[in-house]
């Protein structure tokens, strides 16, 4: 348990480096659009606009970015354990019930989880016979690569929950 927790640990510093790295690109490269569009819109200054030109593909790769943040942020969300619920039972179980009703929740998670993973899987297999670009000659399967790795990621999260729920049951039946 303690490698699967170290494991954790380095994979959540790494999900929050990419998210400061992809957020801080996304903003820089954002602002960078709206100076020149404002310096040839209003100022028409036409260089800004040659300028535009080259960085026409600033714009896929901020959207591309949004959706790498959208899932390292689900995933470490999930490793804290405050991802959405919507559960009614915690509200009516006595609290001795509340590690079985986590473990149930672990274990539908996980299911789901898998069914999205494989899902996703066939779904960049299908952007890979496809054969498009996103920008900068970069095929799309790779950027759409996050949505298996992050349903990856979840699903570990998940089955890390679920063995300490686990654990924690059997603790409390020997105690």
């Amino acid at each position: 348990m303690k490698t699967l927790r170290f494991i954790d640990r380095v994979v959540a510093t790494i999900e929050g480096w990419l998210i400061i790295i992809s957020l801080s690109i996304m903003v820089i490269f954002t602002f960078l659009l709206v100076i020149l569009r404002a310096l040839y819109t209003h100022a028409h200054i036409h260089w800004a606009n040659t300028i535009l030109g080259y960085v026409d593909w600033t714009d896929p790769m901020v959207r591309l970015l949004v959706l790498w943040i959208t899932f390292l942020g689900a995933s470490l969300i999930t490793k804290d354990n405050k991802h959405i619920k919507i559960d009614i039972m915690s509200a009516i179980l006595p609290p001795k019930w509340m590690p079985v009703r986590e473990l149930i929740l672990s274990l539908a998670c996980i299911i789901i989880a898998v069914l999205m993973t494989k899902a996703s899987i066939g779904y960049v297999k299908i952007e890979m016979n496809f054969g498009g670009y996103i920008f900068l000659k970069l095929p799309v399967w790779i950027g759409q690569l996050i949505i298996p790795i992050g349903f990856s990621l979840l699903l570990f999260r998940f089955v890390l929950r679920g063995v300490e729920q686990i654990l924690d049951i059997f603790r409390s039946t020997r105690a």
